[in-house]
């Protein structure tokens, strides 16, 4: 059979900023919550660039009523609005229009920057349904409004004004992100916090206009990072001696800038925020590999040194580095991010340059404040006997054959053929139809399938008894291994991932809630340790011409309708009813395979926030979910029936 042309007619060029709008993962990580706070990051990290560099001391961030729209204001220099001869065009218009067009690539300019490449404001642009850009500059005040990433007004001159500076306001485009998400105050309030930190000296205000009345707070922090450690440390467990005695504080300037404080606690595992030019890592990178490899020298030659190698047991590099708490921040002229979110640092170089700064000085402080040294390696001695200790055990259980754990497993559990627990995936699937679609479109080495029927027992209402007699409740218990109640123990778990897979519609929510609410209640270490999932199957496929798309929700359908079938064939939509309807391999494409599903992680931000909206949903008091109901009756038209 021939196969259609392929020829030139069929490639297509995309001009001006409609890359970043027809790919907008590829600039910001996603259309989600993540993505929509990366446009704000982005503005926000011009700003502080301009601080970095000296030309700016405050940053003032407004967030408007109905949290869609936000304001960022600095004192800096101020973008440039002279003409570019070659474009004829003002500076400001080509760098807000022009993808790959900005200051920072000649060197004179800034030292350093947490923007490279010259997309971040070209990128807000183009996503954003109004961009206003405001330059105090020369004497005068500029503006120049945009939508879409295209001018709606010519650069005007607004008259003399005092000082300079560089203000933006921008709303997310809802054709790009939905109409349902906004900006978080938390999670704005937090970043700002953070970068006042990491600048001694900057001042940052964040007006919140979605209070009523609204609120205003100024973050100054001329403690910089020693005192950004010490909320960290409040936050993740006490020193292991009186604080300030315990903190290893250092810094550097010069081609590599380097900032660190550290210290460790009683905590159980290790916390290191790190930054690059004042960019958060949350990914880490090649700095976080060097102060690493830095405390584990350092702590291993102090030992050396003095002779205290414990007998009986050996230290590893996750003993030594247990309980830490760290901040650490680098300046460096040329960072290498991994991708536009620039959540890692790639610069292989930096690793060595990193812990040749830190080594000597951590080594030096160990030496100089031996008391303190001496109950570090004592907190690390005693990590490595739990180590030992908790492996011991877990062999113990290992010896046990895999015939015998299998013995009690549940009848119509489908198990996996590994028996590594941390690669393998249990899916709780709403319903003996789609268990059997799931079972086909498994990868039968690592994924599980328990089909579940209908409608599971509310664990928050039924007594304990009940929920242990229950019979889905205990499959689900044995498939585990771990056990459910005060005896729920991961060291036993079968499965490093819980996934809850049930159909996309309201009865399918419940039942996750059902799910969410025994787990909270009976397995909540599960929760804890980040082992719980919520899938995301499609409610609905689109088939426009030779493409397939999926919407999760009708919002979603409606936007996929309207910005894909444009000038194109009539689209298919087909709208499922249930997992069952769905043939083995979309179900595996759109929520089994790891590399192209979604999914949620379930985590508890605030527990006495979790614990009463569950009681208040799920428990015996009627008067509370009325109330809910009641205070929601608006909302009841978007109820999927």
């Amino acid at each position: 059979m021939a196969s259609r042309s392929y020829n030139a007619s069929d490639i297509t060029v995309l001009e001006g900023l409609e890359p970043v709008r027809k790919r907008p993962a590829m600039y910001i990580g996603g259309t989600g919550s993540t993505g929509y706070h990366h446009l704000l990051w982005e503005i926000l990290d011009n700003s502080v660039d301009e601080a970095i560099n000296g030309f700016a001391t405050r940053i003032d961030v407004t967030l408007h009523k109905g949290a869609r729209s936000i304001t960022v204001e600095d004192d800096g220099r101020g973008i440039p609005v002279d003409e570019m001869p070659k474009l004829k065009k003002s500076a400001l218009e080509v760098i807000l229009t022009t993808l790959h067009a900005g200051g920072k690539f000649e060197t004179g300019n800034y030292k350093c920057s947490g923007g490279l490449h010259g997309v971040g404001s070209s990128v807000v642009n183009a996503l954003s349904k109004r961009f206003v850009a405001q330059v105090r500059r020369d004497g005068h005040r500029f503006e120049q409004t945009f939508a879409a990433g295209k001018p709606t007004s010519k650069l005007t001159d607004l008259g003399p004004c005092r000082g300079h500076g560089t203000k933006i306001v921008f709303d997310p485009d809802p054709d790009i992100f939905g109409d349902k998400l906004a900006f978080s105050v938390a999670e704005v309030r937090d970043r700002l916090e953070s970068k006042s930190y990491l600048h001694k000296g900057l001042t940052l205000t964040f007006r919140d206009e979605t209070a009523l009345p609204a609120t205003e707070e100024t973050f100054v922090h001329e403690g910089g990072i020693g005192e950004y450690l010490g909320k960290l440390i409040a936050q993740r467990g006490h020193p292991i001696v009186p604080q300030g005695a315990s903190t290893f504080y250092f810094s550097k300037q010069g081609d590599l800038g380097v900032e660190v404080a550290l210290a460790w606690t009683e905590a159980t595992d290790e916390s290191i925020r790190s930054y690059v030019n004042s960019v958060p890592t949350g990914d880490g990178g090649t700095h976080e590999s060097g102060l690493r490899t830095a405390v584990l020298k350092a702590v291993r030659n102090f030992i050396d040194t003095h002779k205290l190698s414990p007998k009986g047991v050996t230290l590893s590099p996750e003993d030594i580095r247990e309980g830490l708490v760290s901040v650490l921040s680098i300046y460096v002229a040329e960072p290498q991010f991994q991708g536009q979110t620039k959540a890692r640092l790639n610069n292989p170089e930096v690793t060595a340059q990193v812990d040749a700064a830190i080594r000597p000085a951590l080594e030096k402080w160990l030496n100089d404040n031996k008391s303190t040294a001496e109950s570090i390696l004592a907190r690390i001695i005693l990590a490595a006997r739990a180590r030992e200790a908790s492996r011991a055990a877990a062999q113990q259980v290992t010896r046990k054959s895999a015939v015998q754990r299998r013995l009690n497993l549940p009848g119509k559990l489908a198990d996996c053929s590994s028996n590594n627990a941390e690669e393998c995936e249990l899916f709780l699937v709403e319903g003996d139809s789609a268990g059997g679609t799931a079972k086909q479109g498994r990868d039968r080495a690592t994924q599980a399938i328990l089909p579940l029927r209908g409608k599971v027992l509310n664990a928050e209402q039924a007594s304990g008894s009940r929920v242990s007699g229950n019979r889905e409740y205990q499959d689900i218990a044995q498939a585990l291994g771990c056990g459910i109640g005060r005896d729920c123990d991961l060291s036993r778990l079968r499965y490093g991932r819980v996934f809850l897979l049930t159909d996309a519609d309201s009865d399918g929510h419940h039942i996750a809630t059902l799910l969410l609410t025994f787990f909270y209640r009976h397995m909540k270490p599960l929760i804890d340790a980040g082992r719980v999932f919520i899938c995301q199957p499609p409610l609905y496929r689109i088939d426009i011409g030779k493409e397939t798309y999926w919407a999760l929700d009708d919002a979603q359908r409606d936007r996929i309708v309207k910005t894909k079938a444009v000038g194109r064939a009539k689209p298919n939509i087909q709208r499922f009813k249930g997992l069952g309807e769905m043939h083995a391999e979309e179900l595996k494409s759109t929520t089994l395979d790891p590399k192209k599903r979604i999914s949620l992680k379930v985590s508890i931000d605030d527990e006495l926030t979790t614990d009463r909206i569950i009681n208040d949903l799920m428990g015996k008091d009627a008067s509370a979910r009325f109330r809910f109901i009641t205070d929601r009756a608006g909302e009841a038209g978007e109820l999927d029936l």
